[in-house]
């Protein structure tokens, strides 16, 4: 916990929750007739509501990106060294809003909610959701808080590729988008580690089907496993090199299956952390709309034809060491928008974390994502002049 929250922190924030009412057809065919959108805010709407800034999140993600929700918090949230005043996202300057996506369980509608049709948990009957519905989602989410227009949209990963949605689904809503360490669809190897990881829940003998909840059990070996993959997919080689090498907790082999070297010890830690914060359900839900995830099939793969339909400027970033999310992916969006005759600043930024990259306040990254969005915030001055 913080002996003083930081003078460059949002300080405590409080979740707040918006009701929807209205039905919400879904890309699967089927309709959500109500549901809720749990979301956090930092700074203020300017009176043109023209300064507002959308975060979206990325797989294991939620609406607390920044701040302390209370003293006692050991850590802020997941995006804190980029949010918050005088840093990257300025909060001096713009309205943040981040939520927690459909389908969620951090509070937002998901497999762990209520259904009210029958009074029971959604679990295994939760429909499936894709960014497509994310993003309608979210424009929902803005008309009720009065923003037409965002001041630019962000997200890393899979928070990327709903930014990227947001530039094709609603082009007039958004004046400049970040995608960071993202992809226009993903690899046939990365759907293997998705498939991968939905099987280790999936094939946990607590998983029942989807229907844990209502066992009172939870699928812990399956969904730890899942996320330990994840992890090795998230770091490079040299950062978990450095990080642990080939370390040992005994001076000598033991010659048995228990924990000898730390990055084991690592990776077991990692996935039983998750198991206490995390739904399996949502966690499959998650990766298939990853999964899902093509805006350029139905131009038969062209994404530059897709991208024609964009309004706002753009600022792609990748990190050299990225192999789940490779710096050649992001070239691939960028060179889609100049083929479409768009504007874009691309920035590939040395960096030995990985794919994890995107969450670290590497000073280079924070100087590019700050000065885009200064120049972003400056039109929008001068517009309201």
């Amino acid at each position: 916990m913080p002996d003083a929250i930081p003078a460059d922190s949002v300080g405590i924030v409080a979740p707040q929750t918006a009701q929807f009412e209205t039905p919400l057809r879904l890309s699967c065919g089927q309709e959500l007739p109500s549901y809720q959108l749990v979301y956090e805010t930092y700074g203020k709407l300017n009176s043109s509501a023209s300064n507002a800034i959308l975060i979206c999140h990325a797989l294991s993600g939620d609406h607390h990106a920044a701040g302390y929700h209370a003293m006692s918090d050991k850590k802020p949230g997941w995006w804190d060294s980029a949010i918050g005043p005088g840093k990257a996202i300025d909060t001096e300057r713009f309205f943040v809003i981040s939520l927690n996506n459909l389908g969620g369980c951090s509070g937002s509608t998901g497999p762990t909610s209520i259904n009210p049709e029958n009074g029971e948990i959604w679990g295994e009957n939760f429909p499936l959701v894709t960014v497509q519905d994310w993003v309608e989602s979210q424009a929902r989410l803005a008309d009720k808080l009065g923003i037409q227009t965002f001041a630019a949209i962000v997200g890393g990963s899979l928070g990327g590729m709903q930014v990227l949605e947001w530039s094709i689904r609603f082009p007039e809503r958004l004046k400049a988008a970040v995608i960071i360490a993202s992809a226009p669809n993903l690899s046939t190897q990365n759907i293997a580690f998705n498939e991968v990881a939905r099987q280790s829940i999936r094939r946990d003998p607590d998983f029942h089907d989807g229907r844990y909840l209502s066992q009172q059990s939870v699928p812990t070996n399956g969904l730890g496993l899942a996320r330990m993959l994840g992890h090795i997919t998230y770091l490079s080689d040299d950062a978990m090199g450095s990080k642990f090498g080939r370390q040992m907790r005994h001076e000598e082999y033991q010659y048995n299956y228990g924990i000898e070297f730390e990055v084991e010890s690592y990776l077991r830690y990692q996935g039983e952390a998750f198991t206490k914060r995390f739904d399996a359900n949502t966690y499959m839900l998650m990766t298939k709309a990853l999964d899902y995830f093509d805006p350029a099939a139905a131009t038969g793969g062209d994404l530059a034809a897709v991208l024609k339909r964009a309004q706002c400027e753009f600022l792609l970033v990748s990190f050299t060491t990225d192999w789940r999310f490779s710096p050649e992916r992001s070239e691939e969006i960028v060179n889609a928008l100049v083929k479409a005759g768009k504007h874009v600043s691309y920035a590939k930024i040395e960096a030995a974390e990985g794919h994890d990259a995107f969450l670290f306040p590497i000073p280079r990254y924070m100087r590019t994502l700050n000065s885009f969005l200064t120049r972003v915030g400056k039109s929008i001055t001068s517009e309201a002049l």
